[in-house]
């Protein structure tokens, strides 16, 4: 039975799947789920129902290229939820925004940590799990989960002179050097890496790493990679500059945006930085649409 809908406000994985039940051994009698779907696209999950769920089950629908996932470190993930005992779909981030963890079994649950362990980025994932008797899924469920990228990936862009130069860590985390000059006057939304992934529209949830610098001193003054290590969603009509500046910018990016003090600081507002050009050197992860009247989660 094939059971495809759009749902309009997606919640966080985490709260349900930490509820699923412990990983018990593989059944040898693996339930029949075919998951069809390109990637970056919500799939589409083909079974019979009620599926007959004794023990989890994990398989990969297709192995990712890019970096190992690391243990205790950031994961994002895209997920598609669904009641196997009926088809129906309990939830899913692909209308709006992934969801950002640490890859630990507090933060993620048994079941999901054990099947995240050992992948790449780009992986797609499906999880078929019995019932956790507990309340919070005391039904079968189905779910595909796709690993998305935690730092800007793609080809170097020429950069101009009058501009910081960026180093990054062996993380992906910036750092600048200031150029000691005076700052440009207007908005600068200056490509480091070109990604290959969608163009970002004015009115999307964008999902991103970023630090903000001081144009003047070069030092940082809040970023995510410091702050709690995951990626942040927000949608760009929240913050005129940003929204200026990374509009038409594709997905995989890393951006600096050079802000002068006419703009509002939006989502990092502080007042040690009021009245000064800031620095954001911003990786663009994902970028959603959602639709009328959708909710974040």
């Amino acid at each position: 039975m094939r059971r495809l809908r759009a749902l309009a406000a997606a919640a966080a994985l985490a709260l349900t799947l930490v509820g699923l039940a412990g990983c018990s051994p593989q059944d040898s009698l693996v339930p029949d789920v075919n998951v069809t779907g390109e990637p970056g696209e919500a799939p589409t999950i083909t079974y019979l129902t009620p599926l007959d769920v004794t023990s989890t089950h994990t398989e990969q629908i297709w192995p990712g290229d890019g970096p190992s996932l690391v243990d205790g470190q950031a994961v994002l993930i895209d997920f598609w939820l669904e009641d196997a005992s009926d088809a129906s779909l309990v939830k899913e981030s692909f209308s709006t925004k992934p969801t950002a963890l640490l890859l630990t079994e507090v933060d993620l649950g048994k079941d999901l940590y054990n099947t995240l362990q050992g992948q790449k980025v780009g992986a797609r994932l499906l999880q078929i799990s019995p019932g956790s008797g507990t309340g919070a899924t005391d039904y079968p469920t189905v779910t595909v989960i796709d690993v998305l990228p935690t730092r800007a990936s793609g080809e170097p862009a020429p950069v101009r002179a009058d501009l910081p130069v960026v180093t990054l860590d062996p993380s992906g985390a910036p750092s600048i050097a200031p150029t000691g000059t005076e700052p440009p006057g207007a908005l600068v939304a200056q490509p480091l890496i070109r990604g290959t992934g969608e163009q970002v529209q004015a009115n999307d949830m964008v999902t991103v790493q970023y630090t903000g610098f001081s144009w003047t001193s070069g030092e940082s003054f809040d970023s995510t990679w410091s702050r709690t290590g995951l990626p942040v969603s927000f949608s760009l009509q929240d913050v005129q500059a940003w929204s200026e500046g990374l509009v038409d910018q594709p997905v995989g990016s890393q951006v600096m945006l050079v802000v002068p003090p006419t703009y509002a600081l939006g989502i990092t507002q502080s007042e040690e930085m009021a009245g000064q050009t800031v620095v954001y050197v911003v990786d663009i992860l994902d970028t959603g649409h959602p639709s009328a009247g959708a909710s974040a989660g």
